[in-house]
């Protein structure tokens, strides 16, 4: 007896995977949420940019602030004065 190819089980079991969202979805959707994900990871790049340049800027100003202060310069010197001489 010949051996019976069974081809239907496997088209049987593409058939029964469960659909995925990008499948139920359209095209346009799919191409709309890469945008927004894009557009979205650009903004929290910019943030983060001017977070930093904030930052730096305060601590320019914090720096300008201490060195104006005679106090503070007083305290940080180095009162080894031999070498000076």
């Amino acid at each position: 007896m010949a051996k019976k190819k069974y081809a239907p089980a496997t088209a049987a079991k593409t058939a029964d995977k469960p659909a995925t969202l990008k499948d139920l979805l359209g095209e346009g959707t799919i191409a709309k949420l890469k945008e927004q994900a894009a557009q979205l990871k650009q903004e929290e790049e910019q943030r983060r940019e001017e977070a930093r340049v904030k930052a730096e800027e305060e601590r320019k100003a914090e720096r300008k602030r201490l060195d104006n202060d005679f106090e503070h310069l007083l305290n940080t010197s180095k009162l080894d004065w031999h070498k000076f001489k």
